[in-house]
């Protein structure tokens, strides 16, 4: 009797000490995403007070995977925080040029920006308040979003290199969809105990998040853009 009361006293503290790390990793993200996404707004603010111009495709390729896989390989280290602010900072910094044109090339262009935000702030907290509180598992996601993000960047290549508008536009509601998918899957993960470094998932909201906002404004600009 003794015995089992020990065992289930074991059983509680695992229990506990894994509802804590849980607990520590989700408010570690969202608060490092939180002041990424400020940083982020800055440099893209930044850019846009400096007039800076696009940056070569190759350039923000090679900038974006480079600074991916060496936060990914500093991810247990101090020096990963630094590496997610640098990427987090040149991603904002490409899309200072991008707002600028949409307020340039549109006479409602604020209203784009500003909607674009909107919406994507709302679909984000809607998704991950949805993933909180029903603590649902999409852990069956994971082979769906490798699959498709992977066919939709190579469409999105072919959309720039061949010129295709159309093509484009599909890319960029496809990667809506993908990007509502991630942000559910990357919840579910630190929930369920799938994603214990709160780098990586910072990492992964935010890319989420990035993209969610330029599909979201590609579409808008397309089909309430006024010249």
């Amino acid at each position: 009797m003794a015995e089992n009361s020990r065992v289930a006293s074991i059983h509680r503290t695992a229990a506990g000490t894994s509802a804590l790390s849980t607990n520590a990793v989700i408010r570690n993200t969202y608060m490092l995403l939180s002041m990424t996404l400020l940083f982020s707004g800055v440099t893209a603010g930044v850019a846009m007070v400096t007039n800076a111009p696009p940056l070569n495709f190759i350039v923000v390729l090679v900038g974006y995977f480079g600074l991916l896989f060496l936060t990914n390989a500093l991810r247990n280290s101090v020096w990963g925080l630094a590496s997610i602010f640098a990427l987090t900072g040149f991603m904002g910094y490409t899309l200072g040029p991008v707002l600028s044109a949409y307020l340039t090339m549109f006479s409602n262009g604020s209203e784009l920006v500003l909607t674009a935000l909107g919406g994507t702030g709302a679909i984000f907290l809607g998704l991950s308040g949805y993933a909180l509180t029903t603590r649902k598992d999409f852990s069956f996601l994971r082979s769906f979003l490798f699959a498709g993000i992977l066919v939709a960047f190579i469409a999105g290549l072919a959309a720039i290199f061949f010129s295709m508008p159309a093509l484009s536009l599909a890319v960029s509601a496809a990667f809506m969809l993908l990007m509502c998918a991630l942000i559910l899957y990357q919840t579910s993960e630190m929930i369920h105990g799938g994603e214990t470094n709160y780098i990586m998932a910072t990492v992964t909201l935010y890319v989420a998040i990035f993209n969610l906002f330029t599909s979201l404004l590609h579409l808008l600009g397309f089909f309430a853009g006024e010249e």
